[in-house]
């Protein structure tokens, strides 16, 4: 099994001019963390990354059809080969890391899902969000993570059963979300339990709480600026944010139903799902 998630912070984008909310947060992350190895990746380290790390899988890479799913695509073997954490640049910190160190491998939870096969094929009602984590080299849950990115563009039928009762007008975002985002690192953690234990997921002490959703447990949050999302008119994108707050609060009302706790995939209720000494920091 891997050791502990080295003392590494990682991060990407198009390029190293940052504008000054991004520069904000990137500063943020480093005076937090002045014993740690910064590494950012602009579009040409990446690919010279993949170039020299990943060369078998140069050719999937360049073959996603968004650009997104490169970046999660990169951003999974980039911890997976040189372990450390990843963020996004719209991350903010409000405490430094060390205590998670021990973890292994270390994921936020998202929000509560709209996902149906995840709720009915594997009771799982919430994500794991991919815009922030941690992980040794060589975890094998990131192993299986890259493996199901792999998988879900070779057979895109694989894929189809997470994007059942999805309104056509968003069936890009979601595809992007069910084959390198959250859905799939969620659908992986579902699918593979005995992987799942060796995972930190940083619950929040109320699921159903939204103002908890797209925390980093209590180490930060995250402002989803969702530059990634296909632009489309004003109307079209008040109209489908309705869409998709009417559908939540008919999936939040399955889930309060649940409680306000949650466990990883395979525990019983009680386990614990986190070392005491890192709850403890939260």
């Amino acid at each position: 099994m891997p050791g502990p998630i080295p003392k590494r912070l990682i991060q990407t984008g198009k390029s190293a001019q940052l504008p000054v909310k991004l520069k904000a947060a990137v500063a943020n992350l480093k005076l937090l963390h002045p014993a740690f190895e910064y590494l950012f990746f602009d579009d040409e380290s990446v690919r010279r990354f993949m170039r020299q790390e990943f060369p078998e899988y140069c050719q999937a890479f360049e073959s996603f059809r968004f650009p997104i799913q490169r970046y999660d695509f990169f951003r999974y073997l980039a911890v997976y080969r040189l372990g450390g954490f990843y963020f996004d640049l719209d991350v903010f910190l409000c405490s430094e890391l060390s205590g998670l160190l021990s973890a292994g491998c270390v994921f936020p939870f998202e929000d509560l899902n709209m996902s149906r096969h995840l709720r009915t094929c594997h009771g799982m009602d919430w994500h794991i969000g991919n815009y922030a984590f941690g992980a040794a080299p060589g975890h094998p849950f990131l192993r299986a993570v890259i493996d199901n990115c792999l998988k879900a563009q070779k057979d895109p039928a694989w894929a189809e059963p997470m994007m059942k009762h999805t309104t056509r007008l968003l069936r890009e975002d979601y595809w992007v979300l069910n084959t390198t985002g959250p859905g799939l690192i969620s659908r992986t953690l579902a699918e593979n339990p005995q992987l799942a234990e060796t995972v930190l997921v940083l619950f929040p002490d109320d699921v159903c709480d939204r103002r908890t959703w797209h925390h980093f447990g209590g180490f930060g949050v995250h402002l989803m600026d969702g530059t990634w999302r296909k632009r489309r008119g004003f109307l079209v994108n008040r109209l489908l944010l309705f869409w998709e707050d009417w559908k939540m609060k008919s999936f939040s009302r399955e889930s309060a139903k649940r409680g306000k706790t949650r466990q990883l995939p395979g525990q019983r209720a009680g386990d614990a799902a986190a070392p005491a000494s890192i709850l403890a920091m939260q």
